[in-house]
């Protein structure tokens, strides 16, 4: 014997009303960490200014802790030495967390193709979206954003069950396995006896 269902009556799991629930409320609510360090700093703070007014998706709440925040944005260059600081804060912050690449020289290094300036921070970190620009425009900022929050709202559960599901680092693999044996270099010397200033 068939169940007959009401009109207007919807039928479903608990868990999938809830992982619904709680994608919208992760997309609606996204907290930012500004990683700006050059001109796309600027397009980041105009973003954030009355004219382009990033409130109204839910994203205004810029926080300068890593602990309070879901969403890593770098806006600029990164240097090598800016690098461990960048992937440390990602670190810090708690799952589940994405991150926006802003400009030509977070996404690809730009036109810094140097030794002391990363060529893509996707290389270190992972990145959900990319910003083309140098620099970008707010809309650009913005159009990422509503990209990012589909995204959200089509993955994800409430307990996080597809984080317990990884076996292993799903980020971009390190370049140095990529490279052959052949093409390597290895820099001359004994660095086995150097000291060093801190520990």
């Amino acid at each position: 014997m068939a169940l007959k269902v009401p009109e207007n009556v919807i039928l479903t799991k608990l868990t999938h009303l809830a992982d619904w629930a709680a994608n919208q409320s992760r997309a609606n609510s996204l907290w930012p960490m500004p990683f700006a360090t050059a001109c796309c700093g600027i397009e980041l703070m105009a973003t954030g200014a009355s004219r382009h007014d990033i409130a109204r998706f839910g994203a205004e709440a810029m926080r300068f802790t890593p602990r309070q925040c879901d969403l890593m944005i770098v806006a600029g260059r990164v240097v090598m030495k800016m690098l461990p600081v960048l992937q440390r804060i990602w670190l810090q912050m708690p799952e589940p967390k994405w991150c926006i690449s802003m400009g030509a020289c977070a996404s690809s290094g730009g036109v810094f193709d140097t030794y002391a300036c990363v060529q893509g921070v996707d290389r270190f970190i992972p990145v959900d979206t990319y910003v083309p620009g140098c620099p970008p425009r707010p809309e650009q900022l913005l159009q990422s954003i509503m990209d990012l929050q589909a995204k959200i709202k089509a993955t994800g559960t409430l307990f996080g069950r597809e984080f317990k599901q990884r076996t292993q680092y799903d980020g971009p693999r390190p370049l140095a396995l990529e490279v052959s044996g052949a093409d390597t270099v290895v820099a001359p010397g004994d660095f086995t006896t150097a000291t060093r200033q801190h520990d």
